[in-house]
């Protein structure tokens, strides 16, 4: 991988970490003490939807790469299969943990 495609991914990461960031700081609190902000399923579902379009076009490379695409190279579709696997690696990570805290939870004495 080059210098310049490493920073390209190295500012989207920041901006990703920085978008997180923001939106978990600017949420407004109602009088009752929930957070006014995006709702957990919705955000699920569009993470899920970023791991799949991230490994759909991941695949699409690979196969034109195997037909021979002349303007299909081979780094571009190991930094698309690597973000695939890294981002999937991290929504089985997340996915974990929820199920960690569901169980903790139905394990607590009331």
């Amino acid at each position: 991988m080059n210098d310049l495609e490493m920073n390209r991914l190295l500012t989207q990461m920041r901006t990703l970490s920085s978008e997180v960031k923001g939106t978990a700081s600017t949420a407004p609190v109602t009088e009752a003490g929930a957070s006014e902000g995006p709702d957990f399923s919705a955000l699920l579902k569009d993470s899920v939807r970023k791991v799949n379009d991230l490994q759909q076009d991941a695949g699409g490379l690979k196969t034109a790469f195997e037909q021979g695409d002349p303007n299909t190279d081979l780094g571009q579709v190991m930094v698309a299969v690597q973000k695939a696997d890294v981002s999937f690696q991290a929504a089985t990570q997340v996915r974990n943990k929820l199920i960690t805290a569901y169980q903790e939870i139905m394990n607590m004495q009331v």
